[in-house]
């Protein structure tokens, strides 16, 4: 029973991107078409894969820190891990819902922070859980930039 318990909690992530697509999908065909964009802009259909492969990865990341022994270290790790994922969520909202280019650029710095700490204290406890999540740091740093670029282009 344990383990189907873990199994749940590590499919949350996957619930979270589902929220936070359907409040993207409410902006992408509407205002967000029309904003001006850097070259580097990914296309559209890019976001939708990239983003179900990185919450199938932090899916893993909280698995690997439940069935680990319960220890000061995994709090701490599982800490961040769950603010990161608050943040992660809020951002869509934020962004396309709110259209708040500024605010979205404030908070995904915020996610990029709670990232690195969950990385960080992560390690401590499972190496591997720690290194998978180092393609979303690196995605969330490139996203930081496209928003930081999006709201200077269009403020």
């Amino acid at each position: 029973m344990k383990t189907f318990t873990h199994i749940i909690i590590s499919m949350i992530p996957l619930g979270v991107g589902f929220l936070a697509g359907v409040a993207t999908a409410t902006g992408i065909n509407d205002w967000y078409r029309y904003l001006e964009k850097p070259v580097f802009n990914p296309p559209n259909w890019l976001f939708g894969p990239v983003w179900t492969v990185l919450y199938l990865l932090m899916g893993v990341t909280i698995y690997r820190l439940l069935i680990k022994p319960p220890s000061p270290e995994r709090s701490r790790a599982m800490r961040f891990f769950w603010i990161q994922l608050v943040l992660n969520g809020a951002w869509s909202f934020i962004f396309f819902n709110a259209q708040q280019l500024g605010w979205a650029f404030v908070e995904i710095l915020l996610i990029w922070i709670a990232i690195v700490g969950m990385i960080s204290t992560t390690r401590r406890v499972d190496k591997i859980a720690a290194y998978i999540q180092i393609p979303y740091l690196l995605w969330v740093s490139f996203a930081s930039v496209l928003n930081g670029t999006l709201w200077w282009m269009n403020h």
